[in-house]
């Protein structure tokens, strides 16, 4: 790959604990965030200064896209939020790979003791001849980006 080359946004993976999620469509809301603390003071010359400094870490929240299948491993998680309200069984580390051209991890992101918070199921129609897909959104308490 050279120099200025961006990688596709369309090759990655997820591990959910121990288990590699097996297909998935879309992960988006991927941000690492703080608050920002202002602070206004004035001189003693009667000067307004403002000041920006970095606050606390924020939490967050991811969507995975993915079509429903036959596979219970990333459904069996979710229930173990959503049904059992077993939260501290739940709350799983999950890496998101990224990966280039030749399917290689070039880039992880970390989500500490993330929990599926949400799931929507798939928009039925008799006339739909699109893939029944379901969204999950997962909370987490940290993210960090290697």
């Amino acid at each position: 790959m050279l120099t200025g080359d961006t990688f596709s946004s369309s090759t990655f993976a997820i591990e959910l604990g121990k288990f590699q999620v097996e297909t998935v469509q879309d992960v988006s809301g991927l941000t690492l965030e703080q608050d920002v603390i202002e602070v206004r003071q004035v001189t003693s010359t009667g000067e307004s200064v403002i000041r920006k400094q970095p606050g606390a870490r924020k939490t967050g929240e991811i969507t995975v896209t993915r079509g429903m299948e036959k596979s219970t491993a990333f459904t069996d998680w979710i229930k173990a939020t959503r049904v059992n309200a077993d939260r501290d069984a739940a709350r799983q580390n999950i890496t998101i790979a990224v990966k280039d051209a030749q399917k290689q991890t070039v880039r992880r992101i970390h989500l500490t003791n993330a929990w599926a918070s949400r799931w929507e199921g798939p928009q039925l129609g008799a006339s739909s001849t699109g893939p029944a897909t379901e969204q999950v959104t997962i909370t987490y308490e940290d993210i960090t980006v290697e």
